[in-house]
């Protein structure tokens, strides 16, 4: 769950990042508009273990916008390049960012591809990318997971724009055989919810993806937990 860069800077460090060495590989997902805050977040992050560094520049709640993060950043592109860059600069760590392929009604791919052009000119590589438009004003953060029609093929295109770029598909993929027909198209996908509601979904990973009958076990991992 996304953890706010000013919850870092005045809250309770450890409840916001402590986790368990069997979550490896972790990333942390942070809020923030503030380059400078978000670069201390990514210390953090960096210091207590991480395995990435995510922004969230998706996530369409009324209430995160008054803080001016989340999906509202999408209308700001040089300021997501001035706090990815700030990350980068701060930790030797993978800086993503996670987004939508549009704000409200506006469906040009002329937005979100130049949003992530402006990104990767920052350093950013990966983009996880949430396959529907974020409507700031009328829906719910619920309403927004369900009501702006999914557009795989904005995705797509992406891709083939920006080769050199790790783009993951993420929103309504539950199926393993759509799931593998986008694999076809794009570097990796995220579940998140399919995941969250039913963990089984991922247990053919391992031999669907990898043809891996056993699934992966380090060992290395598992010597260190109590």
């Amino acid at each position: 769950e996304m953890v706010t860069a000013p919850a870092l800077l005045h809250g309770d460090v450890p409840r916001h990042l402590d986790f368990d060495l069997a979550e490896h590989p972790v990333a942390l997902q942070l809020g923030g508009s503030d380059p400078a805050m978000l670069a201390h977040a990514a210390r953090l992050g960096e210091r207590w273990g991480y395995d990435e560094i995510n922004l969230n520049c998706g996530c369409p709640s009324e209430r995160v916008q008054t803080g001016s993060f989340g999906a509202c950043l999408m209308g700001e592109p040089q300021l997501v390049a001035d706090c990815v860059k700030a990350m980068r600069d701060a930790v030797a760590l993978p800086v993503t960012v996670k987004h939508r392929i549009g704000l409200d009604h506006d469906e040009s791919y002329a937005f979100v591809r130049d949003f992530v052009g402006k990104v990767a000119a920052a350093g950013c590589m990966v983009f996880i990318v949430h396959a529907r438009n974020a409507v700031l004003k009328g829906l719910s953060p619920k309403e927004n997971r369900e009501v702006p029609r999914l557009r795989y093929e904005v995705v797509h295109r992406l891709k083939r724009e920006f080769p050199d770029l790790t783009i993951v598909l993420n929103g309504g993929l539950t199926a393993w055989t759509a799931i593998e027909q986008e694999l076809a198209r794009v570097d990796g996908v995220m579940l998140g919810r399919a995941a969250y509601h039913d963990p089984m979904v991922l247990a053919p990973v391992d031999w669907r993806l990898f043809a891996n009958e056993a699934p992966h076990i380090d060992v290395r991992r598992l010597a260190a937990l109590p």
